[in-house]
């Protein structure tokens, strides 16, 4: 699942589960509304995703790209090594800033208690 939340300066799009080829048919819409939103600032909010593929690789890349011809900057949070891996196998990290600093709450279920 994919979320987008805004604030008056930047657009936070929060990415739960997998980002794969099974997702790939709400890609253009998301990426469209968050185009449309035009903020300067995009944030990824990684913490909960499961598995990134190269198509969700691709998807974020756009994001970024439209981000970065708009004048803007793309932030990625939380995002697991693995996830920067991929991203650097397409070659395409250098179009985020990696957030080193944020810390992801708990990614346990709701209902169920963190150890």
């Amino acid at each position: 699942m994919i979320e987008i939340a805004t604030s008056a300066t930047s657009a936070t799009v929060v990415v739960r589960g997998d980002l794969d080829l099974a997702e790939r048919d709400q890609f253009p819409e998301i990426a469209s509304r968050v185009v449309g939103l035009r903020r300067q600032l995009l944030v990824i909010d990684m913490c909960h995703a499961t598995f990134l593929d190269s198509t969700g690789a691709a998807f974020l890349i756009s994001l970024a790209d439209s981000s970065r011809r708009r004048g803007g900057a793309t932030v990625l949070r939380g995002a697991a090594p693995r996830d920067l891996f991929v991203l650097e196998v397409c070659g395409a990290l250098d179009l985020f800033r990696v957030d080193e600093v944020h810390r992801c709450a708990s990614a346990a279920p709701q209902g169920e208690p963190v150890a």
